[in-house]
């Protein structure tokens, strides 16, 4: 087995120090300004790539991160985990209880918010394909994808912009979070598939077999899956040293779960998702336990995986801004549209439904993960990304503010 040399070690350790150190320096001034932690980690990695430290110092940035290859496929596999872990605690954060107790009423406003940003996405792009930036060799795919890839939400961003603004546990915030666990198991169903019916997907069993093993995967671990779960967790939590034993455990059935869709052709954070959703959602999973998943996850892989955004492209030389005002307005308006006709539809009052359509419009992890995905497979363009991750920061920034406002109207 080949292994590292003793110059490519000191490069990889010192690639994520760097990584890990300006993350954090970036996700402390974020939180002071009143921001997602995300929003100064995606920053911390334009400034460590070759937008802004390539420019002043393209020789030390070379050295970092343009001078070993096998320490940067190394750095590759540690993005890989990070991304999959990071999916694993989002699936984590569904709870089917939510949800249900939401039932009909949630499930109209997450259609509809999906439904018509996918619409426009998919025609803007089709109509549109080289000044977007999608692959036109895959139009089809390139172009469902890109309208997927803005009605998708920020589950973990609007959780956490609910509990500041103290409205999680109001009607209106529960509503919000169900309609974002429903986009969130869809969107990424819909895009697993997607992506295994494009060209540039490689691997898997054929389109067919993928999609009805995917169906079949998503519905066993939520129900026969999730019943062993059940049965299984008293047990570890009884009988093996407490976190060790869960934390090993859970992050070892979230990767086996990962190798198995990557095996039939569905992208591995997939499978981690589902079964984040199966034991995020089991009685036996203590709220202590999900917090120390939570600050392993997010304290150490996640910063990994937003700082290495902008290490990919350079913002400078491949921003359009043609394109990002396209995405932004795109975006925003038909995934707040959506939500907020999908809220009247469910007869939600009027503020609360302007309301809500600020919160579904929340964006800033799911959706750069997805585009992060697209990228490499060659669905997308280097502007449509930064147009996709400027769409997840504006987002990000306003929706908190935006709802804060419309909670205050009185209509």
């Amino acid at each position: 087995m080949e292994t590292l040399n003793h110059k490519e070690v000191i490069n990889l350790l010192l690639q994520l120090a760097a990584m890990l150190i300006m993350a954090r320096v970036f996700a402390e001034i974020a939180r002071k300004l009143k921001q997602p932690a995300v929003v100064g980690e995606i920053l911390a990695g334009i400034v460590l790539g070759p937008t802004i430290l390539g420019s002043l110092m393209p020789g030390f940035q070379e050295y970092l991160f343009g001078s070993h290859e096998m320490s940067n496929i190394a750095l590759d596999g540690f993005v890989q985990i990070s991304v999959v872990l990071l999916l694993f605690i989002a699936g984590l954060e569904v709870e089917l209880q939510i949800v249900w107790s939401q039932g009909k009423n949630a499930l109209k406003i997450a259609v509809a918010s999906m439904v018509l940003p996918i619409i426009a996405g998919f025609v803007v792009a089709y109509a549109f394909p080289e000044f977007l930036g999608v692959n036109i060799n895959d139009r089809i795919v390139a172009s469902t994808f890109f309208g997927l890839a803005i009605g998708i939400t920020a589950l973990a961003v609007v959780a956490r912009i609910l509990m500041d603004l103290n409205l999680f546990k109001t009607q209106t915030g529960l509503l919000i979070i169900a309609a974002a666990m429903i986009v969130d198991v869809l969107g990424w169903i819909v895009f697993s598939v997607i992506l295994s019916l494009s060209e540039s997907g490689s691997g898997g069993l054929g389109v067919w077999p993928t999609i009805g093993l995917t169906l079949a995967f998503t519905l066993i671990m939520l129900t026969i899956g999730k019943g062993l779960i059940n049965k299984t967790l008293p047990w570890v939590n009884k009988k093996m040293a407490w976190p060790g034993g869960l934390l090993s455990l859970s992050l070892a059935i979230c990767f086996l779960a990962a190798s198995f869709t990557e095996f039939i052709g569905i992208h591995a954070i997939f499978g981690a998702f589902i079964i984040g959703v199966a034991l995020g959602d089991s009685e036996y999973l203590t709220e202590k336990a999900k917090e120390i998943l939570h600050q392993f996850i997010n304290n150490i892989f996640a910063p990994i995986f937003f700082v290495s955004i902008g290490l990919k492209v350079n913002f400078i030389e491949s921003f359009d801004l043609g394109v990002t005002g396209v995405i932004v307005i795109v975006g925003l308006l038909t995934k707040y549209y959506g939500a907020y006709f999908g809220s009247r539809l469910a007869q939600v009052p009027r503020r609360e439904s302007i309301i809500v359509g600020f919160g579904l419009s929340t964006r800033g992890s799911m959706d750069i993960i997805l585009g992060l995905i697209a990228l490499e497979s060659g669905l997308v363009s280097d502007s449509l990304f930064i147009g996709l991750v400027i769409m997840a920061l504006v987002s990000s920034i306003a929706s908190g503010p935006l709802m804060g406002w419309a909670g205050r109207l009185k209509i």
